[in-house]
This record gives structure tokens, sequence and C-alpha cells, in this order.
């Protein structure tokens, strides 16, 4: 919609160019040679006004492509300047040959480096330009100085003779390249708009459209008529529009920095990002050491006014007190974190301390230790719970349960919320100290009396205690002493339960490190499941391997401990039952006391088939010699009739294991 508005704007001077041309008695003379001096002396100023503007720019961001630009207005500027001069009765009393082409020959020039700095300029012609534009600044103004001598010197160059009075044919066809390059300008620099879209370049592709209906306006040559004051306005519209844009870019940002920069090329605004971007960042650097923002430094390089500068330092004054907040707040997040890991205490105070100093500065940890609550040579008694002030520093109670268990030393600024958020990671590290507390007892309690995946289990998910089950596939592992009761009758209790605690001592670790659960302890008897609570795989394997390991382990606990006794009581043998089938798996009870346990055919045929091991053997079923794969090695027992068992039952005694 914008575009089309764009296009009927531009349309309208040539309807009406062609309206004054086709109706000659509308098209009326007006000649006033004040007017036309002082309108065109204005609109030169204007040129060359942005004409520098843009050569500095050029000159600071090294960019052949505004180079070229400010040659486009400095080069109108010239010739419009010497067309002024030419004025009738300015210096010349009829005007002069040159006072008809002073404007067509400059926007010509012009058009040329319209054309050029419209081009996709590659880093080596970029460079050629930079390099040779002293050189082209010279033959411009070398030209436009013996144009000027030749035009305003009466009698020296035909330029100089009384202005003829029919049109000059040829002037028209010089005039149609520069209109072609005009026009190739405008669509090229159109082209670069809609990929890198900016206000300036619509101004700057407007301009160049202006100047080419400038020059066909002037082609007419009917001097003082309605037409050729068209091209006068014409030419004030370009560089007027243009001015105006900067003007209104400059309101804006309050700086003359940058008017340009979405006119230079892609490698000058890749450059001109990356300074801004390193700006940036060192502006965050300064943010996160807590250092001054240096914007005078900033104001150099980029030419700030006061006022930007002024604004920067508060905005770096904010962006600190808000950098200086997040980093607080995300201490606390992490310190919180800490709790649920289940870290040690010490390793819980060590790590919330590290992260605390990077936010807080300078924070000490001390727990109460013989009754004193002391960091350093400073003591705190909290009466109240109230923290205390000292030396710059401000001291809050650490409490777990309702009691004193340590002090927090934090250095505070004097505001409020320094203050409120200084109490708030007090809170939580009390928080984490008990948690830390409660999380240990809990540990030490759940894994002395049960398996750790069960205790594990238990304490990610305490809804995995209710009561119920599933049906799952697993591996039972059942075991008891042979002659247990035989050596119960010969020694005092003492030594049962000290044989017990060796045996299991020595049996646990096989079962533990093999992936099982052990379910329960029932006299010199224990059940161990694998496959459940938590997936296993292989799980027949790792059963038959932390049998045989077990009878491994057992056998020498047995040796050295007979050999040790003087009185020759032997000490009972280990026999293991394994047997794999599905079973139901959960927590089996009442509301009030429940355990972990499995039912099903596969733990009572495991049970069995212990009962009728030998001592220091084991014995598997055939679901479980199935699973186990080559590489096993076993004696067959047949068919075996077992208790509660209408079928006969296929056992073996497993002798080796790959």
């Amino acid at each position: 919609m914008r575009g089309g508005v764009w296009v009927i704007h531009l349309a309208l001077p040539l309807l009406g160019l062609w309206l004054l041309l086709a109706q000659p008695d509308i098209n009326i003379v007006w000649q006033h040679n004040p007017s036309h001096f002082w309108m065109i002396l204005a609109v030169a100023g204007i040129s060359v006004v942005l004409g520098f503007l843009v050569s500095e720019t050029s000159r600071q961001r090294q960019d052949a492509r505004l180079f070229l630009v400010s040659m486009v207005f400095l080069s109108s500027a010239g010739f419009l300047f010497l067309h002024g001069l030419a004025t009738p009765k300015i210096i010349l009393p009829a005007g002069s040959v040159g006072f008809d082409l002073d404007h067509q020959v400059g926007l010509s020039i012009a058009a040329v480096f319209a054309f050029a700095s419209a081009l996709p300029l590659g880093e080596r012609a970029a460079k050629a330009v930079l390099e040779a534009q002293s050189a082209i600044r010279a033959v411009l103004v070398a030209f436009m100085m013996l144009w000027g001598v030749a035009s305003l010197v009466p009698g020296l160059t035909p330029l100089s003779a009384p202005p003829e009075i029919s049109p000059i044919d040829w002037l028209m066809w010089v005039s149609v390249p520069g209109l072609v390059l005009f026009t190739a300008a405008s669509v090229m620099m159109f082209l670069l708009h809609r990929r890198r879209p900016s206000a300036m370049l619509v101004s700057l592709l407007t301009a160049y459209a202006l100047l080419a209906e400038a020059m066909i306006a002037g082609m007419s040559q009917l001097n003082w008529h309605l037409s050729w004051w068209e091209w006068h306005i014409l030419l004030t519209l370009a560089f007027v529009f243009v001015a105006y844009s900067a003007y209104l870019q400059f309101r804006r940002e309050g700086s003359s920095a940058g008017l340009f920069d979405s006119v230079a090329l892609s490698g000058t605004v890749a450059r001109i990002r990356r300074d801004y971007d390193q700006a940036l960042e060192e502006m965050v650097e300064h943010v996160r050491r807590g250092e001054p923002l240096a914007a005078a430094r900033l104001s150099g390089k980029f030419r700030l006014n006061e006022g930007q500068v002024a604004v920067l330092d508060r905005a770096g004054e904010a962006l600190a007190h808000e950098r200086e907040l997040s980093q607080r707040l995300s201490a606390l997040v992490e310190v919180s974190a800490q709790t649920r890991i289940g870290l040690p205490e010490d390793e819980l105070l060590t790590a919330s301390l590290d992260r605390a100093r990077q936010a807080y500065g300078d924070v000490k940890i001390a727990l109460v230790s013989g009754g004193k609550t002391q960091v350093g040579s400073r003591e705190y008694q909290f009466k109240d719970g109230n923290p205390i002030r000292r030396d710059g520093l401000l001291a809050f109670p650490l409490t777990v349960k309702g009691n004193l268990a340590g002090v927090l030393e934090v250095p505070v600024g004097g505001t409020r919320q320094d203050e409120a958020l200084a109490a708030t990671l007090a809170g939580q590290l009390s928080i984490s100290l008990e948690n830390a507390r409660l999380y240990r007892e809990l540990d030490t309690l759940f894994h002395q009396y049960m398996s750790p995946d069960v205790a594990h289990a238990l304490l990610a998910d305490p809804s995995q205690a209710e009561l119920g089950g599933q049906l799952k596939e697993l591996t039972a592992l059942f075991a008891d002493l042979k002659g247990f009761t035989t050596f119960s009758e010969k020694v005092s209790p003492g030594e049962i339960v000290e044989m017990l605690n060796r045996y299991h001592t020595a049996a646990v670790p096989c079962i533990l490190n093999n992936g099982g659960t052990i379910v329960q302890f029932v006299g010199d008897a224990l059940l161990a499941l694998f496959n459940a609570p938590a997936t296993q795989a292989g799980h027949a394997h790792a059963a038959c391997r932390a049998a045989l390991a077990m009878q491994r382990a057992a056998a020498e606990v047995a040796e050295e401990m007979s050999w040790k006794r003087e009185d020759g009581i032997e000490w009972p043998t280990f026999r293991v039952g394994v047997n794999t089938g599905p079973a139901l798996v959960g927590n089996i009870g009442s509301p009030e006391l429940r355990g972990f346990n499995a039912m099903g055919d596969c733990v009572n045929v495991a049970a069995r088939l212990q009962g009728i091991a030998e001592p220091g053997t084991v014995v598997i079923g055939e679901t479980t010699l199935r699973q186990l794969g080559d590489g096993v090695k076993v004696k067959p027992l047949g068919p075996l009739s077992l208790k509660g068992k209408e079928e006969l039952v296929t056992a073996y005694v497993l002798t080796d294991l790959q």
C-alpha cells in the first residue's frame, strides 16, 4: 500500500509536466531573476550541507558507497551554484549558454555517482574507490572551476555567449544517459531497501527518482515557463526530502552519529554491528564486575550527546542493580536445589557457601559447636531469633526443628531489599540444613532395614509404599543355612547372632552387587528378587551369578570360623534355590504395617528347590536354565516331586557360569 502511494507521488510531477507541455496556454512565463537566484542558492546550500555530512560519515566509516553518495550531492550543488550565478542580471546582463546547460551537465555527472553508489561494490572495488577519492574530488572541483570560468567570463568561450533563442537540439540526447543512470540507481536502491529496510534508503532512492524527473523536465528548455520552473522545484524536493529525513532521524536519536549508516555497504554495516556488539559486551562486562560503564569513552566512540551519556549512566546503574538482584535470586534457587539431591551436610554447606559468595560477597557460615555460635572471634547469641547487625555485617540464625543450629554472616548494603534477600538466604539455608539432616536419618534408617533399590524408590516416590502390586516376571533366590538348628543347640545365643551376621555380611554384597533386592531375612534364611522392583536385563543370569558368589563367600567364612573353633563344632552351610517366572510384586500387609514382597508359584518353587539342595550347592529350575544360554554347567536332578506341586518339576545343580 505504501509502495503504491509512493509511486503515485512520483508520477504526479511527470503528469503535471505532460499537462503543461500539452497545453501551452497554461504553461505561462514567469521570470523573476532574484527569486531564481536565491532559490538556487538555497537549494545548492542544502545539497552542500548534505554532501559534507555524508562525506564525514564516509570518512569515519571508511565506506565507499557513502563517499559516492556525497559526490552526488556535491556535484549537483556545484553546478546548481554555477547555474544560479549565470542567472541574467547577476553577473552577466543577459545570461549565457552555460545558464541553459549547467543543470543538465551537473545532473549527468551526479547520475554517474548515483549509479556507482547503488552498485554492490565488493571489498576490492570499495578499497579502490576510497584510495581514489581525493583524486575524484580534485577532478570534479577542477572541472567545475573550468566550467564556471568558461560560462561566466564574457566573450571567453561559447558557453559565456548570450543564450540561443531556439532550444539546443543535442541537449536532450546528452541528457538521456544521465536519466537512464538515475533510473537504474533508483531501482537498485529500492532492491537494497527490500533486503535492508531503512527510512534513509527510501529518502535517497526518492531523491534519485526526483533528480531523474528533474532531468526530464529540463529537456523542454522552455526558460522561465512553468515547465522550466518545475525542474527547479523537483531539485528542491529531492534535496529537502533527504535533509528532512536526516533531521527526523537526528531528532529521534539525538545525535548525528549513524544518520547514514543504513546506506553504507554490507561490509560496513556488518563492521558497525560488530562495533556495537563489542560495546554492548563491554557494557555487560562492566555491569558484571560492578564497575562504571565508562560512558565517556563510549560517547567519544559513538558520538553520543550529554543527554545520551547521562541516560547510559543511569541505565548502567539500573542494569548493575538488576544484575545483582538476579544473581542473588539465582543463588537462592541453586541453594534451594541443593536440598533435593541428598548431599552430605558438609558438602551441602560448602556448595551453598560457594554459590552464595558469588552473589552476596564474603558470606560466612558457622554451625553450633560446644554450645556456642561463633564466627572467628565473633560470638552470637540470638535471644528472639532476630538478626544481629555488627561491624557492617548482618548475622542471621540458622535453625533446625526450631533449635539454633548455626549462624549466617552476610555483608549487606543499607537497603531493605538487601536485608530481605539475606534473610531469605538464611531461611533457605536453614531448610536445606534441616532437610539434609532429615535425609541422612531416613537414608540410614531405610538402608539398614531394607534393600537399597526399595529404599531409593520409596524416598523418590512415597506413593510406592501404598498397598497393592503388579504381575511381573522375576527370578527369586532363596537361601538358608543347613545345620543351623544343630549349631544353635550347641552354642550360646550370642554366638548364633555372630554367626548369622558373619554369613549375611558375606552374602548380602553378592546379591546387591548383582542388582538383586533382598526382600526379607527370616532367621537363617533370606529371600532376594531380581528384576523387581527395578527392571533388570538378564535377571536370571544375575541371580545365578549372585548365588554362586554367595556359596564361595560362605565357604570362606565357614572354613575360617571352623579353623578358629577348638570345640570341633562345624558352622552351617548355605544351600540356595533359584527359579524364574511370573509373580505378584508389591506392598503386602495392612495400612499400619506393610512390607515389600513377591507372591506366586515362581517364588514357592524357588523355596522348594532350596529345600532339596545339598549344602554348598545351588539348584535352579528349568525356566531359569533356559534363560542362561550357553556357557553354563549343570547336573540334572531329573523330574522332582515338590511339596505343594501336583506336576513334576525339572531341576538342575548349577556348578559353573561363564
